[in-house]
């Protein structure tokens, strides 16, 4: 009876990962279409013959390197910032007694309890007095550093036993230095995780880059795709061809972080 309840549960998963999937075989499968299959019916899952054209057309058609230079520099811009800043922050909310730490915490909560697109208004009239409009700048530094960062970050420091910092205070360890030679690198799966997210968030950012970006010099790859929609109207080939080498840092950056990932995951499973 339990061999027949796990054999059940993985056919369940199964059967929804491979409906999960569908969407993503979907668009690599249309990127390699040509015209007459593309709007073929019955629908041809799978193209007979592969198109190489539409990666070199949607590559030529627009400034598809300059878009994934600008998205490169924000998504790493965004990463170094957040894991730099919510790190030094969990760091003191973790290991320090202070006066308003509980109060500063249960603020930093209330931040993530406010969806993204209710503060798109005042960030925006802050960005454009501080001239950072149209700027790159400007998309990064309003979310240089995040309540879930701080959180992630403040118990992965909570979790290292205390005997290790009086250890290192005794041999007259410095706080900066105890944050970063002894505390921080304890924290690495936190890290490779708070890093794969916030890669694939600031990847991923559509409306925000949209609001502040204005020249198409700046424009990041996710707002650039959308402007392709409008220049290829009856063209999805060139269209399911960007958006597939859209996906490929991220698949990049989680393949690179996934052993830390998943160490990170099985730890706190273990607890």
């Amino acid at each position: 009876m339990k061999y027949l309840r796990t054999i059940s549960l993985y056919s369940v998963m199964t059967v929804f990962g491979l409906f999960a999937l569908l969407p993503f075989v979907w668009l690599v499968s249309t990127s390699f279409k040509g015209a007459e299959e593309l709007f073929s019916f019955p629908p041809v899952l799978w193209p007979k013959k592969f198109v190489l054209q539409n990666y070199t057309g949607v590559w030529n058609a627009v400034p598809f390197l300059a878009y994934t230079l600008n998205s490169i520099i924000i998504a790493a811009a965004s990463v170094v910032l957040n894991v730099t800043l919510a790190s030094l922050a969990g760091f003191a909310l973790a290991r320090y007694r202070f006066k308003g730490r509980n109060l500063i915490f249960l603020f930093v909560l209330a931040t993530m309890m406010a969806p993204k697109e209710v503060t798109i208004i005042p960030l925006y009239t802050t960005i454009l007095k501080m001239h950072l409009a149209d700027t790159l700048i400007g998309v990064v530094l309003p979310f240089a550093v995040e309540g879930f960062a701080i959180f992630l970050m403040r118990q992965a420091f909570l979790a290292i036993p205390k005997e290790i910092e009086e250890a290192a205070v005794l041999d007259g360890v410095s706080p900066l230095r105890l944050w970063w030679s002894v505390m921080l690198p304890m924290t690495t799966p936190a890290i490779a995780t708070l890093t794969i997210f916030t890669f694939i968030g600031a990847w991923g950012d559509f409306l925000w880059p949209l609001v502040v970006l204005k020249s198409p010099e700046h424009y990041t790859l996710q707002v650039g795709l959308s402007y392709m929609i409008g220049t290829f109207v009856d063209n999805y080939r060139y269209v399911a061809a960007g958006a597939v080498l859209a996906v490929i840092p991220v698949i990049v950056v989680f393949a690179a972080m996934q052993k830390h990932f998943e160490r990170g995951v099985f730890s706190g499973a273990n607890k």
